[in-house]
């Protein structure tokens, strides 16, 4: 299959024994539908831009068990090798409780089966985020030897969205201490609020974080610019520390209608973006924009994108 025939959102690539995984949100109803789990598409085995373009699959990653604690909102998945093993960070409504980021577990390898991992604070299978929280898009970060979840306190909550980061315990199962506020999406020059909503709504999406080659530490994220258009900005950690202070770039680094972005490198460790496009269900694509860093950021390269 070609991405241009692939409706996800929120991808996410993988490279991995010389192929890409893409994994998203695939459900053909995320918004209200039954969740029925994640998928993967695998790419066939090759180097350059051939490989990002066509794909096989869908092969299952995951499908909730018949006791699994959330029916909907089944949202943006990201895998992450860590001590050996690949873990899925994933967006889930818990059952009569709010939305949260968990974390699934695959002794198989990338491309799973994942299987539910991650306990609440009350020591019961679920999101790792708080229980009073609407949270989502929850990524892993490691800061010397702690690993970290960032993720997005829902503007629905708080009215101006917010960036958290909370240390998790080594086996990744639970939280380890209480969420740190990062940043507000209204302190970005170029994030403007929702149109029709609630005086001061500000949305946070999709947080990803990048060092460069020259060490710098870096943060994607996504909310809505001036014409309405879902976009990606960067924020930019003044002493290269998850803690901060942040500071945002004043112009966002995409802007057509696309959005929640990752990086990823290919084989010669070229930096590509990864987001959807256009954002309306659904019609979402995946599309890959080659980057390149300088000056301790990122920026798209020029006429080279995939769609």
């Amino acid at each position: 299959m070609r991405i241009s025939d692939l409706q996800i959102r929120d991808p996410f690539v993988v490279r991995e024994d010389n192929r890409y995984y893409l994994f998203g949100s695939t459900d053909k109803n995320i918004w209200e539908g039954r969740g029925t789990g994640f998928d993967v598409y695998v790419s066939a085995a090759g180097t350059g831009a051939e490989a990002l373009t066509d794909f096989e699959g869908p092969f299952p990653a995951f499908r909730p068990p018949a006791d699994f604690w959330s029916e909907t909102n089944f949202w943006a998945p990201e895998v992450h090798r860590y001590r050996g093993s690949y873990y899925m960070f994933a967006t889930f409504k818990v059952r009569e409780g709010r939305r949260g980021t968990a974390i699934l577990r695959s002794e198989s390898g990338v491309g799973g089966p994942y299987t539910p991992w991650s306990l609440n604070a009350a020591g019961e299978p679920g999101p790792v985020t708080p229980a009073g929280w609407e949270c989502l898009d929850g990524t892993f970060f490691m800061e010397e030897e702690t690993p970290y979840m960032v993720f997005c306190h829902e503007w629905q909550q708080v009215g101006d969205g917010q960036i958290c980061a909370m240390p998790l315990t080594l086996d990744l199962k639970r939280a380890a201490a209480a969420p740190a506020l990062l940043f507000r999406a209204s302190e970005a020059p170029w994030a403007y609020k929702l149109r029709g909503r609630a005086p001061g709504s500000y949305v946070t999406d999709g947080p990803f974080m990048h060092r460069t080659g020259d060490g710098a530490l870096l943060m994607l994220w996504s909310s809505f610019g001036k014409d309405g258009g879902y976009c990606i900005g960067t924020a930019h950690s003044r002493d290269g520390m998850l803690t901060g202070p942040w500071t945002q770039s004043n112009n966002p680094l995409y802007t057509a209608d696309g959005g929640h972005g990752m990086i990823f490198r290919d084989e010669e460790g070229t930096p590509y973006l990864a987001i959807h496009r256009p954002n309306k269900t659904p019609f979402e694509r995946p599309v890959f924009v080659e980057l390149i860093e300088k000056d301790g950021t990122v920026m798209p390269r020029k006429g080279d994108s995939y769609a």
